[in-house]
């Protein structure tokens, strides 16, 4: 494995479920050696059966996989004395901690910001949160489809008007974009404490991932707007951004907001030069005026052409579009396939299978990808690396400190 940005330095993971783990997973794809405290039972993610890909998967637990990569797993019950205190010799050794659990469970183990910043005053201290970590909601239990999904506008704002009920969300989409925003505020931090030689505090809640997501809408809520999702004909301010539907029943696209600059090479490359010379399209005021004769009159030249047809047509034209696709397409894309966005796991003994890449790369290269760990599996290497002794391991398995 290439040298990593982050190795050397050692990331105590106190989490469980997806958001706050995957953000110690890009980190750990990245050279940090995580070491992830689970209860003695587990994190309760990996009896989560979920889309085929959980533990209903029949194979490698994928989710697990995912948020998981690249780490160490040490077993260990806080709620002991002695799992405490094997807790802290692990603190000792740390540069990040990072934690989802609530301020309140947080401050009964003493764990808090102040607790730990007052005896390691180097750690960078990261916690990934549902609502924020002031005010009413601060000690909530907060999961994507809550915090970023309901409470975050994300349902309100993506639910056409004509529906009876909001959309449904797709699996940890705010998860993994709330751990991208962690692990940046985490190599800030590091960073930082280079320039300064002191840690510091990083919060990420979901709901300000959502908010900082819609940042369009809210910025027009912030101008008196009320934004909702546009949908039918009112969708297409400018008729030459939006999707087109082809002649087999798929679409297309267009994305021409400078749509002057590309409107006569469209008309030229498929063969309809009067639609260049109409006075009523001549420009794009002219366009959004005739905006319904102008889609109408896009809507039928798309519709006598395959999907396959309008992707090799308009292949020749220098302007921005795309292919509506769906995610088992993404498999065989060229650009994913080019990009190594999909990246291998070799386990040794085991089956080898693919998992979404950190979308980050470093000179052309994506990161190395890891298995995850088993439960427990590093607990006893880890003990020992911190001085215990077998015997003093053999006390903590009968004091029921560790599995």
């Amino acid at each position: 494995m290439a040298k990593g940005a982050f190795d050397g330095l050692r990331v105590v993971e106190l989490a469980q479920w997806v958001f706050v783990p995957v953000a110690g997973a890009l980190l750990a794809d990245w050279g940090a050696d995580v070491i992830r405290v689970e209860r003695p039972e587990g994190d309760p993610y990996r009896a989560l059966a979920t889309q085929g890909i959980g533990t209903d998967g029949g194979g490698v637990n994928l989710s697990v996989a995912l948020a998981n990569r690249g780490k160490r797993s040490v077993a260990l019950d806080l709620r002991s004395e002695a799992g405490r205190a094997a807790l802290d010799r692990l603190l000792d050794t740390a540069d990040v901690f990072l934690t989802s659990f609530r301020p309140g469970a947080l401050e009964r183990l003493g764990l808090d910001a102040d607790t730990l910043a007052a005896r390691y005053p180097r750690l960078v201290y990261a916690r990934g949160h549902g609502f924020g970590v002031r005010g009413p909601g601060a000690d909530r239990p907060g999961y994507d489809s809550s915090a970023f999904w309901a409470q975050g506008g994300m349902a309100h704002v993506l639910t056409p008007p004509d529906r009876d009920a909001p959309i449904g969300q797709r699996g940890a989409i705010g998860d993994r974009n709330g751990a991208m925003a962690l692990a940046f505020g985490i190599a800030t931090a590091l960073l930082q404490r280079e320039r300064t030689g002191e840690g510091s505090v990083v919060d990420v809640s979901l709901l300000a991932t959502a908010m900082w997501t819609l940042s369009s809408d809210v910025l027009s809520a912030l101008a008196g707007g009320r934004p909702r999702a546009a949908t039918g004909r009112e969708a297409y301010v400018n008729p030459l951004v939006g999707a087109y539907r082809t002649s087999d029943g798929r679409h297309i696209q267009l994305v021409f907001l400078e749509s002057d600059r590309y409107w006569a090479g469209f008309c030229r490359l498929v063969g309809r030069d009067d639609l260049a010379a109409d006075p009523r399209f001549a420009d794009l005021r002219a366009r959004a005026e005739n905006r319904d004769a102008c889609v109408d009159a896009l809507e039928a030249e798309f519709a006598t052409r395959t999907f396959a047809e309008w992707k090799e047509l308009l292949g020749r034209i220098d302007a921005p579009w795309a292919p509506m696709q769906a995610v088992e397409e993404l498999l065989t894309d060229p650009q994913v396939l080019a990009n190594d966005y999909l990246g291998q796991v070799e386990v040794d003994g085991g089956p080898t299978y693919s998992l979404p890449n950190v979308p980050v790369q470093f000179n052309g290269r994506p990161a190395d990808l890891r298995r995850a760990p088993e439960h427990g599996e590093d607990t006893e290497t880890v003990l020992l690396d911190l001085g215990y002794t077998w015997e003093q391991i053999a006390e903590l398995k009968d004091a029921g400190a560790i599995p």
